[in-house]
């Protein structure tokens, strides 16, 4: 059966045709981009976005196309197989806050807590980069056990839930970030325009030419000093936009251990973004 007979376009009001390829054995259609620079078909399974991208030549034929999928069928389910599973946020989820696992709670309405508060026994490590024994990029939150496992407790009707946890996390990232940026940028001698909080979804920070530093909040669910490291690379681009043997001197300067984090939001990363989907 020819590709013609998969291929449909969808549209968005006021943004330009989209393909997609829906093909039999496969759980998602695949996404298709032409790219006027594009010299080749090139796939891609995009570990936050849980999808599969196709690139192709602006001139590329979707019989071509087609068949390019056909030959990379099983490398696609392989990757696909290997995404890290969605933990959505909903009552008695586990999920982890500054690389500990905490279960969610869903209280419902209730007065002189707070929206979102962590059990007692959680009190004493609330606070982000404290001297009591951090939790550090080289511990395995999957290996936590449940005599190690703190709640959090969210408040409210439980459809909103989900929504003010994210909130509340939003609101961690940014505290941490804030701190952490201050800390480096004083020891570089830097100084950044201002501090953005999103859900990046190709990158974990950004720095634009004016200064403008930007972080994924779901930094704040990875063990501290991955949080950390990615603020002292995105402050040594203020001075150095490139990563160049200079910029990761600078990093390096700041943060001496930087090996460790790097490795591991290498290694992890993809899991952040299975959380609150």
């Amino acid at each position: 059966m020819g590709a013609e007979r998969f291929m449909r376009r969808t549209y968005a009001q006021g943004e330009p045709a989209t393909e997609e390829l829906s093909v039999p054995g496969l759980p998602i259609p695949i996404r298709i981009k032409r790219h006027p620079r594009a010299r080749r078909m090139t796939l891609r399974v995009s570990q936050c976005r849980k999808g599969v991208v196709l690139t192709l030549p602006r001139a590329c034929k979707s019989r071509e196309a087609h068949s390019f999928i056909t030959k990379n069928i099983r490398w696609i389910k392989q990757h696909l197989n290997a995404l890290p599973e969605e933990v959505a946020f909903t009552n008695g989820a586990v999920i982890p806050v500054r690389g500990t696992p905490h279960e969610l709670a869903f209280v419902g309405r209730t007065s002189g807590r707070g929206v979102v508060w962590l059990s007692p026994r959680q009190e004493a490590v609330d606070r982000f980069f404290e001297d009591a024994a951090p939790v550090r990029a080289t511990q395995d939150f999957s290996s936590s056990t449940n005599h190690d496992m703190c709640k959090l407790n969210i408040a409210g009707d439980e459809k909103h839930a989900p929504r003010r946890l994210q909130d509340w996390l939003i609101k961690q990232a940014r505290q941490d970030l804030t701190d952490r940026v201050a800390f480096h940028a004083d020891r570089l001698g830097l100084t950044p325009k201002r501090i953005t909080v999103r859900d990046q979804s190709s990158r974990w920070g950004s720095c634009s030419t004016t200064g403008a530093l930007s972080f994924s909040w779901r930094l704040v669910l990875a063990p501290p000093d991955v949080l950390d490291y990615v603020a002292a690379h995105e402050v040594a681009h203020l001075r150095e936009m490139n990563h160049s043997d200079r910029f990761w001197a600078l990093v390096r300067q700041t943060m001496p251990e930087m090996d460790a984090a790097k490795s591991w939001l290498r290694q992890n990363g993809a899991h952040l973004h299975a959380y609150g989907n």
